[in-house]
């Protein structure tokens, strides 16, 4: 989060007044103090100031039934008494107490995007507390991070419900901002139809052009595999192709590659 208690006046730089900026809002913050401590005022701000974000935790990421069910405050409440949960938004408060290096990642990596793929929109992002479900969601313009599915490699509850060592490999600070990028480039690219869905391949295939484009806004090689290496070679057979214009290459075009 930005310093907003110094005492120093300083001109802000154009960098600093770019409305692409990006500072995470923390719905987590206010969910946690309802689910803590039952803070009636933090509930109220869920409701009133993420009303679309509470929506999504309730009815999509929790699947905890209708957000206006009268009864859901109190389900959603009950639900994380769990000893599990309960210690994940402790671990998520500290650890996440400070999001600056991420605000900082993530504006960095949405401009190299709307560089490569000109016209795109920048989402609203938001940060919530889930019960170790997706990490990413997308909904409406908005795209949520779980925090908890991002508190590092050994973390011992990772270890306990067993996930593999690679998606525990994922489950990292530093690859939350390649996620946001990759879900929602998901959410604009999907996959285009019915065979498309079912074919594992061509799956592969949707995939691999996500995170070669992912890898480029990042400028780093995140992502790696023999597919995403010729997609490299590709594009360096033909500097003139446009990121978008490589989200549409059929898997033949690197047939001789």
């Amino acid at each position: 989060m930005f310093c907003l208690g110094c005492q120093w006046q300083m001109k802000p730089s154009e960098e600093e007044k770019s409305p692409d900026n990006i500072s995470v809002e923390r719905f987590d913050r206010v969910e946690s103090g309802y689910l803590t401590m039952a803070d009636i005022a933090a509930l109220h701000q869920m409701k009133t100031d993420y009303p679309i974000e509470t929506r999504t935790l309730i009815e999509e990421v929790l699947q905890l039934g209708p957000a206006n069910d009268p009864e859901i405050n109190s389900r959603l409440l009950v639900f994380f008494q769990d000893s599990t949960l309960q210690k994940l938004v402790a671990d998520v408060e500290k650890q996440y107490a400070d999001m600056s290096d991420v605000n900082w990642q993530l504006t960095s990596a949405f401009r190299r995007l709307k560089q490569l793929i000109p016209g795109i929109e920048i989402p609203q992002l938001y940060t919530q507390i889930g019960s170790l479900d997706q990490s990413i969601v997308v909904v409406d313009g908005r795209l949520g991070i779980s925090l908890d599915k991002y508190l590092g490699s050994d973390y011992p509850i990772y270890l306990r419900y067993g996930y593999s060592e690679q998606q525990r490999k994922m489950m990292t600070r530093e690859y939350i901002v390649p996620d946001c990028l990759g879900f929602y480039l998901l959410s604009l690219f999907p996959l285009p139809g019915e065979e498309e869905r079912h074919s594992v391949e061509l799956r592969h295939w949707h995939m691999a052009k996500i995170q070669w484009v992912v890898n480029q806004a990042m400028n780093s090689h995140v992502f790696s595999g023999e597919t995403l290496n010729r997609l490299d070679k590709y594009k360096r057979a033909n500097p003139k192709l446009s990121a978008s214009e490589m989200m549409m290459l059929a898997p033949d075009v690197l047939a001789d590659l």
